[in-house]
């Protein structure tokens, strides 16, 4: 246990090194969770203590974790199924995993691209099916970004808040994922009601 605490210190020492771009590679990559990374990165804007520093760290977020889906969003359009089953473990992805984001990507369309993004596991994963799917890249873009944004904001602000003890970011944050997951659910249902409302339009 000891021995993985030491190799996340010195990987966050890389990122503080970087500075802001250590944080723009830390979530594109993503070897540690981006809570992880996002609260690092609010601890090092409370160093500083500026409502400048605190709006370019988020900015840097929100590019790196685009950055991350971009590449998720390639291997799943020029690799594949065959690519996840082959090298999958390397990027900590799941066949299973991939297959329950496949069928909600089936079932709901883009609009799960921006609400997965607040589900645990998924919202790395979806961005698969979206690139198999051959999924417009702006609007791909577009919503992974407006979901991103929010993400960042929340953690980067915790950090900051939490300064010194940035590491209890996991029990900040509880309260606050607790409704975003209920949230993204709601959107999902508001979502469907929308298109069933739109079809029976259509039919009368």
């Amino acid at each position: 246990m000891s021995a993985i605490h030491d190799w996340l210190a010195q990987l966050l020492q890389w990122v503080e090194s970087l500075g802001y771009f250590g944080v723009i590679i830390g979530l594109a990559i993503e070897v540690i969770p981006s809570e992880i990374v996002l609260g690092y990165g609010g601890y090092l804007v409370s160093k500083q203590d500026t409502w400048s520093s605190f709006i370019f760290m988020v900015i840097c977020g929100s590019i790196g974790a685009l950055l991350q889906q971009w590449l998720l969003y390639a291997i799943g359009r020029y690799g594949g199924r065959p690519f996840i089953l082959k090298y999958g473990k390397f990027l900590h992805l799941k066949p299973k995993h991939v297959d329950i984001a496949e069928k909600w990507f089936e079932k709901h369309g883009p609009v799960i691209v921006f609400t997965a993004r607040f589900v645990p596991v998924m919202r790395q994963v979806i961005s698969i099916p979206a690139g198999m799917a051959r999924m417009n890249l702006t609007t791909y873009t577009l919503l992974t970004l407006i979901a991103s944004i929010p993400w960042s904001i929340l953690f980067v602000w915790l950090g900051w808040t939490l300064g010194d003890k940035w590491q209890d970011i996991g029990k900040a944050a509880a309260p606050y994922t607790k409704f975003i997951i209920p949230a993204a659910i709601v959107l999902i249902v508001a979502y469907l009601l929308l298109i069933l409302v739109r079809r029976n339009r259509k039919k009368f």
